[in-house]
């Protein structure tokens, strides 16, 4: 059916003016971008030039240009964060960009000045079209609040206390030129962020002293002199234009002044500040009884470390109060030192320690209990023996039976923490290896929860122990799971990863090399910042008493570290968390793991007969397996000690067949006796039993023939199997 003309007529007319339409908006797009580019490259070429430091940067904070002289002074990459850029300078460079960005975001333009460690700017930033910030870096310029670098007193002092360097106001200060320390102060040691007692031509003189690490054994000491109470009046300036954090305080913690630095470092602004404890928080006391003390002339000169209470990032503070006396009443003046490293690094220290201390504590304490679940899941199964289904004791039995060996896998899991659980490691493919347990986690997640797997197709192989790292990720998918009470989605990722240099993350330094990286994500609740660094802990949990035993994430990394890779968490509250494992890589290539042969199940004869030296030091175990191996029709001989056992084994004449014996044992431990006896018995062959892992045997255990491993604890069928196949 034709349409009429008309009809046609209109469509071509539609078509022509869509078409003509996106003709203008494709001109307009192209002629806006390039006036986008015109204007981007006049900026650079404005600023190219310019005799200070400019930057320019995305509305991100990233940086897209660096003048010449920026280039010259910095390490200037481009696309990475600025105050990754200026870190050289400011020892707080990312709070510096956070808070003058925030002002150009409210005002259009900033201006501040700050002073670092050796040299001070003055810095102006500005919103420029389109959709960049420009920041320039005025050396030198911060004259109008505080007194430039170049006016204070500054010398350079060698390793053995010589003065080796002594700038013009330094030697002014002073009234001449010094040779050693000991001419310059009178009340040594020295004491950095201290007030000291000065000698001078005109008698002493009292001088904060700020130290600098100058390299090479070398330090740098700056000296602002302390203005007198009969100056005071006439030098009412000088506590601002000293270039350190300085904070007069009341006794009761009342903050009556803060000079610009002090300022900057607690974040007060220009307001009138309120009491100390605001702003910061003791580490160990409370802040009012140490000022109070300080203010009747105790403590003086020694310095705490406090912790500031600053939103923003995490500072520490090194504070050394002096006191003073104004108007007849005692006043404490505060000097600030950036600590944050320090306590960084001690933080890092303390976490290392704690975590080892643990992981022996849970690996004794595993010990001590798989002998006790030995001796009681050995008695329950003797007892079991004289019921039968019938008995109405039989239902208590296999409950006691059941219940201890639950226990036994809690035990593991303490096990696995303090890395002393037995491993059988293969060559594996990851990508094989979570392509078997997806259907199992699948089911683990539920109806709610989507789990998706993405592999790198270029995924070379790592050695662990299968079984094992099926549980890390079980234990990883269930904690994801819990933290998505209404549902999501589970990634699991995995990436081949090469490290060019070592990766710092956390308290662990990973060594170049290639590695297989798997992240597990989610978009749950997430884990709050103070508790990141515990989720590690044996029996931590952020979940309701009764939902879990906190061994969990303790158990991923004792397995983690003993395969000998590294676990990072990272999280956001409210977004999410993503676990990063790194496992190294086996680079001799994949190598196909033989298969275990199917064993046809055996029936263990009634009776048996021969000769067994049982060596057990925990009375209990022992009896149990005495019972049990008799009850098998062996003859067994007991002892409590390896010295013990020697001394019997002395009667030639006593034929013994089997040494069953505990590896760790208070005096000789069981590798070492049976070595000595197997140089007069070489063809007796051994059965040890641990509640640690096999790795407890020490080094040069493989040496020990006919030998085989029975892990605590143990049922009375696996001890007498054992037995009797040695025996066979």
């Amino acid at each position: 059916m034709s349409l009429p003309p008309a009809f046609n007529a209109a469509l071509l007319a539609g078509a022509g003016a869509l078409g003509a339409m996106s003709i203008g908006w494709f001109c307009y797009d192209l002629l806006r971008r390039a006036r986008k580019t015109r204007q981007v490259n006049m900026l650079i070429e404005l600023v190219e030039e310019e005799p200070v430091f400019c930057f320019v940067c995305d509305l991100e904070g990233n940086l897209k240009h660096a003048n010449f002289s920026a280039r010259e002074r910095f390490t200037t990459d481009i696309g990475a964060p600025l105050a990754d850029v200026l870190r050289d300078v400011f020892a707080s460079s990312e709070g510096v960009v956070y808070r003058l960005y925030h002002k150009v975001q409210a005002n259009g333009s900033a201006t501040e000045d700050i002073t670092s460690h050796s040299e001070g700017f003055r810095i102006h930033v500005r919103s420029v079209p389109p959709g960049l910030v420009l920041w320039r870096l005025e050396p030198d310029a911060a004259h109008g609040s505080q007194q430039a670098r170049g006016d204070a007193a500054v010398m350079t002092l060698g390793r053995n206390g010589a003065v080796l360097f002594m700038n013009a106001p330094a030697r002014e200060l002073m009234g001449h030129r010094a040779k050693r320390l000991d001419d310059v102060f009178e009340d040594l040691p020295l004491r950095p962020g201290g007030v000291h007692e000065m000698k001078t031509e005109t008698g002493t003189k009292r001088v904060l002293v700020q130290c600098l690490e100058a390299g090479a054994g070398r330090m740098e000491l700056t000296l602002s002199p302390i203005v007198e109470e009969e100056e005071r009046s006439d030098n009412a300036g000088s506590f601002d234009s000293l270039p350190v954090p300085l904070i007069k305080v009341a006794p009761d913690g009342k903050v009556l002044r803060a000079n610009p630095e002090a300022r900057r470092m607690l974040d007060l602004g220009q307001g009138e500040p309120g009491n100390l404890t605001e702003y910061m928080e003791g580490l160990g006391r409370a802040l009012t009884d140490w000022l109070q003390e300080a203010a009747s002339g105790k403590g003086l000169h020694r310095s705490e470390f406090l912790r500031l209470t600053r939103a923003d990032q995490e500072v520490f503070v090194q504070v050394t109060l002096n006191r003073v006396v104004e108007d007849g009443e005692p006043v404490l003046v505060a000097v600030l030192n950036d600590a944050t490293e320090l306590k960084t690094l001690e933080a890092q220290f303390v976490q290392s320690q704690k975590m080892q201390a643990i992981g022996q504590l849970a690996g004794g304490v595993a010990h001590d209990f798989n002998n006790l679940l030995t001796a009681i899941s050995g008695h329950c199964d003797l007892l079991l023996l004289r019921h039968d289904q019938g008995d109405p004791d039989y239902g208590d039995l296999v409950q006691i039976n059941q219940n201890a060996n639950r226990a036994a896998a809690l035990v593991g899991q303490l096990l696995a923490f303090s890395r002393k659980q037995t491993m059988q490691p293969e060559i594996l493919d990851l990508r094989d290896t979570l392509s078997d347990l997806a259907h199992l986690l699948n089911r683990l997640v539920g109806e709610k929860v989507q789990l998706n797997l993405h592999h790198d197709p270029v995924l070379p192989a790592v050695r662990g122990d299968r079984r094992q790292l099926e549980q890390v990720m079980m234990n990883l998918v269930v904690n994801a799971r819990d933290a998505m009470v209404d549902g999501g989605e589970i990634a699991i990722e995995t990436e081949r990863r090469v490290l060019r240099e070592p990766l710092q993350r956390d308290r662990a330094v990973v060594p170049p090399g290639t590695y297989v990286s798997v992240r597990v994500n989610d978009a749950g609740s997430g884990i709050p910042q103070d508790k990141l660094q515990k989720v590690f802990e044996p029996f931590f949990t952020t979940k309701r008493t009764g939902e879990g035993t906190g061994l969990g994430l303790s158990t991923v990394y004792g397995i983690v570290k003993q395969t000998g890779g590294y676990i990072f968490v990272d999280s956001v509250v409210g977004q999410g968390t993503c676990f990063t494992l790194l496992f190294p890589a086996h680079e001799a290539g994949i190598e196909v793991a033989p298969q275990p042969k199917k064993e046809e199940a055996k029936k263990l004869p009634q009776k048996g007969s021969g000769v067994v030296l049982l060596v057990e030091d925990e009375a209990p175990v022992r009896a149990f397996a005495a019972r049990a191996l008799r009850l098998r029709g062996y003859t067994v001989i007991e002892a409590e000690t390896a010295e013990e056992a020697l001394k019997l084994l002395e009667d030639e004449s006593l034929a013994v067949d089997v040494f069953v014996t505990d590896v760790v044992m208070p005096g000789m431990d069981g590798p070492t006796w049976v070595r000595i006896a197997l140089n007069d018995r070489p063809e007796t062959r051994v059965v040890f039993v641990s509640g640690y892992a096999e790795d407890a045997f020490g080094e040069g255990s493989q040496e020990i023939p006919n030998s085989v491993f029975l892990p605590k604890p143990f049922s009375l069928s696996e001890l007498t199997e054992t037995v009797h196949d040695q025996f066979h």
